[in-house]
């Protein structure tokens, strides 16, 4: 059966690329206005056509000015976009930006850019996250394990996002992410019909919590990791 879930990843990655390349890219382009609403169906034409669904557990707090969330690939992205009908602006590394078609949608798309090099570059984030909340009115959305996990176990948050909420007194709200790993394995190469869930935790009101509020968002979004797989045998 692995050679099939070979097969069903590149069949994956060819739809993801023409998918973005043929109607996502051109028609954001052309109607700039309609951006949000253009990447929502394009991402759930994605997720209908790899054999992926979307579900969630609690709700999206839609005056949250930033979504923290765990990282496992590309499908995190897709079946969020796939799921809000809003329009969040995504922090990705400045790499990213460089590749192709990828580069050219996040920069139509306005999303955020960050280099980890620099060591002026939290300043700039924090610049960046703040006229999101000012100017352009969209939530910004984050991986603060700065990286993609291999395991279950979360990688340990990176300061930088705490520094910043706090700085800007931001809204936040915790989203855990369980199953995309499973629909597309961007490591071992290998994909299947599968479903992701996304448990919108308690958004944070940063100017009434306690100073461990950061460590304590990690712990909860750790043991509904942790709940997902014991009981439900999805892992993140």
């Amino acid at each position: 059966m692995k050679i099939f879930a070979k097969i069903k990843f590149y069949f994956s990655a060819f739809i993801i690329a023409s998918v973005t390349m043929l109607i996502t890219i051109p028609f954001i382009a052309i109607f700039k206005s309609n951006k949000g609403i253009i990447i929502h169906y394009a991402n759930k034409l994605i997720l209908f056509l790899i054999g992926g669904k979307v579900i969630s557990n609690g709700d999206i707090d839609i005056g949250a000015d930033m979504y923290i969330f765990n990282h496992q690939g590309i499908i995190d992205i897709i079946a969020f976009e796939a799921l809000q009908k809003g329009h969040s602006r995504w922090v990705a590394k400045k790499e990213l930006f460089n590749i192709p078609y990828i580069g050219y949608l996040l920069k139509l798309g306005e999303m955020i850019s960050v280099d980890r090099s620099d060591k002026r570059g939290l300043m700039q984030l924090m610049k960046d996250i703040e006229q999101s909340k000012t100017l352009f009115k969209r939530p910004v959305a984050i991986f603060p394990e700065g990286t993609r996990a291999k395991s279950q176990k979360l990688i340990p948050f990176k300061q930088g996002t705490k520094v910043i909420v706090e700085k800007l007194k931001l809204r936040v709200q915790p989203v855990v992410i369980t199953g995309s790993k499973y629909l597309l394995n961007e490591g071992n190469k290998t994909a299947h019909s599968g479903t992701v869930k996304y448990t919108f935790l308690d958004s944070i009101d940063i100017s009434s919590v306690n100073e461990d509020w950061y460590t304590e968002v990690e712990i909860k979004m750790q043991e509904v990791i942790n709940d997902e797989f014991k009981y439900s045998n999805c892992s993140r």
